[in-house]
């Protein structure tokens, strides 16, 4: 198995520290809003990357955190009137409820810098203890970036680029304007808690470090973010870490792309900030992790207007065969234990997958060989000769639960294939303002007219409705209908 090192810039060879066991820590969300569908990606990244390790046969350790003190949430709290780690704990319900509806699962341990303090105040008199860190006459303690030569390793920046050209506020009480807070000295109206440096709080970057000692220890296997998190935060990190420790901080550092919505980057003040929230309410969760899975996790997304809709597209197309597949196998007798079609795409669904996945986790990779299989079920069910049907039918039997194996770890094929299907006709249903009812009417008019031998009329029928945006397709069990855009 190879991950893509961001350290090295490298797919390098996946060995963990203890044989069989991983662990791993993800940065979570700074809860002063509702989660955004960045956040969705990168929890989706993480927890489809941990489900395949396990997939593997790995004990995976996952830690996710949740920043719960911090700037923007001070702010917030305030203009809300409340305290703000009561705040974030609404906040941080809110953000649960809209990870359960988006099927992603939990971390293993969940943990709020809130209940680290202790651990982060004991963080940050190691580094003072060991000349890394410093206190300002105000109670504000900085990390000295020089004291750390190999600072910038990660990013791949020099500490004498990072002040050329670049004006740097020096604070007060900083000795050099690369330094970064550890502690923040309370200011008016500010949540605190008492120290040994006086009342204040955690800087941000310090809460992480903390956790992961005290949760996961000293090194670590994999660490994992957005890629707008390199560079300070986990920059940081490792200069605060490692610092501290004189161990290596993490052995594989992984980030994933961020999320543009039309070209633009997303933003509030943009107004193209899409709320998991909002993005449920319109798309099923198997869509938005179809569309996040057809990119490779580490590259960026830009999101258009009609990727939506493709991805459900995509998402119908499998569900109507799963329909189909399940039916054909009723009616033929499947048996996944019986003679099947032994080929390249039947019999390699499983070492495929694996393949792929092993190569950097490649979703990319794993959705078109999905499209393969998918084109493969439907050609053998419409050209199985009569003799052939039952073979056909244990082939299909022995596919789907290969199917249901794998691509269960991506959280893929979870849903009743009826109710997919009736929840996207119903939908798009509403979009065109037609009700089914009368559709079937149609249906029938057009099935009394054939009969009456009035072929003008059932065409005049036919094109009405396609006109409208439904089709109708003539079966061996009558008439049935669908919808254009989904095709």
């Amino acid at each position: 198995m190879k991950i893509l090192n961001s350290m090295t810039g490298k797919k390098e060879e996946f060995v963990p520290i203890t044989p069989g066991e991983v662990k791993m820590y993800a940065c979570g969300i700074t809860v002063y809003d509702l989660s955004h569908i960045g956040h969705a990606r990168q929890a989706i990244t993480y927890s489809m990357i941990t489900e395949y390790l396990r997939y593997r046969g790995y004990k995976v350790t996952y830690v996710r955190n949740y920043t719960d003190v911090d700037d923007k949430i001070i702010k917030r709290a305030n203009e809300k009137g409340k305290n703000a780690v009561e705040f974030s704990k609404e906040q941080i319900i809110e953000n649960e409820k809209d990870m359960a509806n988006l099927h992603v699962k939990d971390a293993d341990i969940k943990t709020k810098a809130s209940e680290y303090i202790q651990n982060i105040i004991n963080f940050v008199q190691g580094l003072i203890d060991k000349n890394h860190a410093y206190v300002a006459e105000n109670g504000d303690v900085y990390f000295s970036v020089k004291t750390f030569p190999e600072y910038g390793k990660l990013s791949h920046r020099k500490v004498e680029d990072m002040l050329n050209g670049v004006r740097i506020e020096l604070e007060e009480g900083k000795r050099d304007p690369v330094d970064f807070a550890l502690w923040k000295s309370a200011k008016e109206g500010e949540i605190w808690w008492d120290s040994p440096w006086g009342k204040g709080r955690p800087g941000w970057h310090i809460e992480c470090s903390a956790m992961i000692l005290n949760t996961l220890g000293e090194t670590i296997d994999i660490h994992g973010g957005g890629r707008d998190l390199l560079f300070p935060h986990h920059e940081n990190e490792i200069a605060q870490s490692e610092s501290l420790t004189g161990k290596k901080f993490v052995n594989y550092w992984s980030h994933c792309g961020l999320i543009k919505i039309n070209g633009e980057k997303m933003s509030k003040s943009l107004g193209n900030s899409l709320t998991i929230r909002d993005a449920l309410k319109m798309y099923n969760y198997e869509v938005i992790k179809y569309l996040m899975f057809s990119k490779h996790y580490s590259s960026d997304i830009d999101i258009h207007d009609d990727d939506f809709r493709i991805a459900e597209g995509h998402m119908y197309y499998f569900y109507t065969t799963l329909k189909d597949v399940n039916k054909y196998i009723e009616t033929n007798n499947g048996n996944e234990n019986g003679e099947i079609i032994k080929d390249e795409i039947s019999d390699t669904i499983i070492s495929n997958f694996i393949e792929a996945m092993d190569d950097d986790f490649n979703t990319v990779s794993v959705i078109a060989n999905l499209h393969i299989i998918f084109k493969y079920m439907n050609n053998i069910m419409k050209t199985a000769k009569k003799g052939q049907k039952q073979i056909t039918a244990n082939t299909l039997k022995k596919m789907l639960k290969d199917i249901k194996e794998v691509y269960g770890v991506l959280g893929l094929f979870e849903q009743d294939s009826d109710e997919f299907i009736k929840e996207m006709k119903q939908k798009y249903l509403k979009k065109l303002d037609i009700q089914e009812d009368y559709i079937n009417l149609q249906i029938e008019k057009r099935k009394e007219a054939k009969i009456n031998k009035e072929f003008d009329l059932a065409d005049n029928i036919r094109n009405d409705l396609e006109s409208k945006g439904i089709i109708l397709k003539d079966t061996v069990d009558g008439t049935l209908w669908d919808l254009k855009d989904l095709y």
